[in-house]
């Protein structure tokens, strides 16, 4: 069985873990995972991220973060940009998330960048996930 959207299955599974207080999930590798990952990790939004070789396309591990009193440091990840409905946002268009404690996650023709990054880039992309 073929996945149609390898993004939402990587922040569904990141979604579940933190529900249930994993310290790492394993996720199947790819450039625009590895990318979300990073900005994810720069964001301060999770520990860590390790790339594991294997045979087929490599894993992804994601080493989840959480608070001194174990409380979750995401409390909401959703996929915005779907396969059936692109969303694209010009520069103009991207604001903050709650005041700046959240961020948005973009494509661009730089890479994947946060929503802070690409107003200072002043470029826009399309919008693959809100984070908070």
């Amino acid at each position: 069985m073929s996945m149609t959207d390898p993004v939402a299955d990587m922040l569904t599974r990141i979604r579940n873990g933190i529900m249930v207080g994993r310290e790492a999930v394993n996720i199947p590798s790819s450039r625009i995972k590895i990318g979300i990952a990073k900005v994810l990790k720069e964001e301060g939004f999770i520990n860590d991220f390790k790339e594991i070789p294997d045979e087929k396309q490599g894993v992804l591990r994601v080493y989840l973060k959480y608070g001194q009193l174990n409380q979750k440091v995401i409390s909401y990840i959703k996929r915005e940009s779907k396969p059936g409905k692109r969303i694209y946002k010009g520069v103009e268009d991207i604001g903050k998330v709650l005041n700046g404690i959240g961020i948005s996650i973009f494509s661009t023709s730089k890479g994947i960048l946060s929503n802070k990054e690409c107003r200072a880039q002043n470029i826009g992309g399309e919008h693959i996930c809100t984070v908070w």
